[in-house]
């Protein structure tokens, strides 16, 4: 377990499985996969509305024989619900059969929407760059959540440090999380630091680079932790899977890794190397240096009219800063 200081010291699973099926695997199939993993020892599952499949998890947990006492649950609202968030919340929780999450994330700083496994040229004909002003309404609705007692606790997910630091000098209640793309060959130092200076917690999705992300996410210049030289030669010394390591070295390093599958062989596999012994310091430093800065979900299905390309969507090509804002 990783203790979520920032919050109460109310413990967290150190591996979560996150539910996304990448647009090709049924919500059958992904609550499958749930009620298996539960059965041999998960208690950490990361969910969100968009992903279309609550019902059928939220199925599969009732049935698991858990109590809800048992397991860590997590939702999002999806980008076209800001304005509606608590609603949005309430869906999730009759979808899931619950009466409150552990924590609750907005899922995008942005309201702009794309369908169910729409191309990588598809976009939102109203979307919108980010707006300080309409995203802190957002966010006075997820601390209404929490005043009701239908979330423990609030979040972000993809956000930068720069919108970050908006964000914890405005709110009266402070993210307790971040969700963020995180493995290997994307490591985003800043942000991670940045995180933990601030109490954030960092949830990593993608922790194993991701192989089985739609093909709208999928570029030329992209690369495979799986096949990284360090990786395999660690992997092989140990005896141990290539996946594995990553997993080791996410948690190791202080974020939770939430892997993605249907497969058991795979899941047990990253529930293993979670639970027992991390990797040294040298095998980490050695990780450390294989930073590609590789962003593999860059997002582009949220670019607005205006934007020049992905990068616009993280703050990369701003210089901006905020006065009176946390470091």
């Amino acid at each position: 377990m990783i203790d979520l200081r920032p919050l109460s010291g109310e413990p967290i699973p150190r591996i979560g499985l996150g539910t996304f099926g990448s647009d090709k695997y049924s919500p059958a199939l992904v609550a499958g996969a749930v009620r298996d993993a539960a059965d041999i020892g998960y208690r950490h599952f990361d969910c969100a509305a968009v992903y279309g499949n609550e019902r059928e998890v939220g199925e599969a947990l009732l049935g698991s024989g858990l109590s809800r006492e048992e397991y860590w649950l997590t939702s999002k609202v999806w980008n076209n619900r800001h304005h509606e968030v608590e609603a949005a919340c309430e869906d999730s929780l009759r979808d899931l059969g619950v009466d409150y999450l552990d924590l609750y994330l907005v899922h995008w700083p942005f309201p702009n929407h794309h369908g169910v496994g729409v191309s990588v040229n598809a976009r939102d004909p109203h979307a919108v760059p980010y707006v300080h002003e309409d995203y802190m309404k957002t966010w006075a609705s997820m601390q209404n959540l929490v005043r009701r007692g239908l979330v423990r606790h609030i979040g972000t997910s993809n956000m930068t440090v720069r919108k970050l630091r908006l964000l914890l000098r405005d709110a009266e209640i402070a993210p307790a999380a971040n969700e963020m793309e995180l493995h290997p060959h994307f490591q985003q130092p800043e942000l991670f630091d940045f995180l933990a200076r601030n109490g954030i917690l960092p949830i990593g999705y993608s922790p194993l680079g991701s192989p089985s992300r739609p093909e709208r996410d999928r570029t030329a210049e992209d690369t495979s932790d799986m096949e990284d030289p360090v990786i395999v030669e660690i992997a092989n010394e140990r005896g141990i899977r290539p996946a594995d390591v990553c997993i080791k070295w996410a948690v190791a390093r202080g974020q939770i890794p939430i892997p993605f599958s249907v497969k058991r062989s795979q899941y047990e596999s990253s529930l293993r190397a979670a639970a027992s012994p991390l990797l040294s310091k040298a095998e980490m430093r050695r990780l450390a240096g294989i930073d590609r800065n590789c962003r593999l979900i860059k997002g582009q299905v949220f670019l607005w009219p205006e934007a020049k390309d992905w990068h616009d969507l993280w703050d990369e090509v701003t210089d901006a800063t905020e006065n009176s804002a946390p470091t």
